[in-house]
C-alpha cells in the first residue's frame, strides 16, 4: 500500500486540510499506516496534480487560505479500483524474529529482556487499541458502515496485538527455560 491510499481513504470519509488529514492518522489511521506532516503534505500535492483529489481554498483572518481536500471522481475510481485489487499476504519481516534466530550468538538474559521491552511497548498498545474500542465503539452490532469498517480495522489490531503478546510469552518462557537449565555433567 502507499501513503497515496491511505490519505485517499481519509478523505473518502470525510473531506479535510493536510492538518486534519495528519490529525487522523495521529488519532487512527497512523497505527496502522503512519506518516509525517511533510509526507502528507508532498502526497496531497502529488494527488492534486494527478488529479485524484481537489480543493477549496478557504480564506483565514490573519492567516494564509487553508486548502481542503476532496477526493475527485477520478480518485474515487482509483480507490475503488486499488480496493478491489489483489492484496499479498503480508510477509513478516521483523527484526526481532532474526534476533532470536541468531539466540546462539547472543547474551540470552539480554535478548531476553529485549523481549520483555518489546512485550511491554506491544502491550502498550493493546491497551490504546482496547481504550478506543471501549469509548468509540460501545455497539458495533448499531454502527454504519464507515464506523464498521473504522472498527474492524481497529479489531485486526487487538488481534495482532495481543498474538504478538502471547508469542513474546512462548518465547520468553521457552528462553528462560535454557537459561535455568543445569548443564549435564
Amino acid at each position: 500500500m502507499a501513503l497515496e491510499h491511505a490519505i485517499m481513504t481519509s478523505l473518502a470519509e470525510r473531506p479535510g486540510t493536510g492538518y486534519e488529514i495528519g490529525q487522523q492518522f495521529t488519532r487512527s489511521i497512523g497505527h496502522f499506516w503512519s506518516a509525517t506532516h511533510q509526507q502528507i503534505y508532498r502526497t496531497l500535492k502529488k494527488l492534486h496534480a494527478d488529479g485524484l483529489v481537489s480543493y477549496e481554498s478557504v480564506a483565514q483572518d490573519g492567516r494564509p487560505d487553508k486548502k481542503v481536500y476532496t477526493l475527485s471522481e477520478k480518485g474515487r475510481v482509483a480507490l475503488r479500483e486499488w480496493v478491489s485489487s489483489p492484496t499479498e499476504p503480508r510477509q513478516l519481516r521483523d527484526e526481532l524474529g532474526v534476533k532470536i534466530r541468531a539466540a546462539e550468538a547472543a547474551d540470552l538474559p539480554e535478548l531476553i529482556a529485549e523481549l520483555r521491552r518489546h512485550r511491554a511497548l506491544h502491550e502498550e498498545r493493546l491497551r490504546l487499541y482496547q481504550e478506543f474500542e471501549k469509548n468509540d465503539y460501545p455497539a458495533p452490532e448499531a454502527l454504519n458502515l464507515r464506523k464498521l469498517k473504522q472498527y474492524l480495522v481497529l479489531r485486526g489490531g487487538v488481534r495482532i496485538e495481543a498474538g504478538f503478546i502471547e508469542w513474546c510469552d512462548e518465547v520468553i518462557n521457552a528462553l528462560e527455560g535454557v537459561v535455568n537449565q543445569t548443564p549435564d555433567v
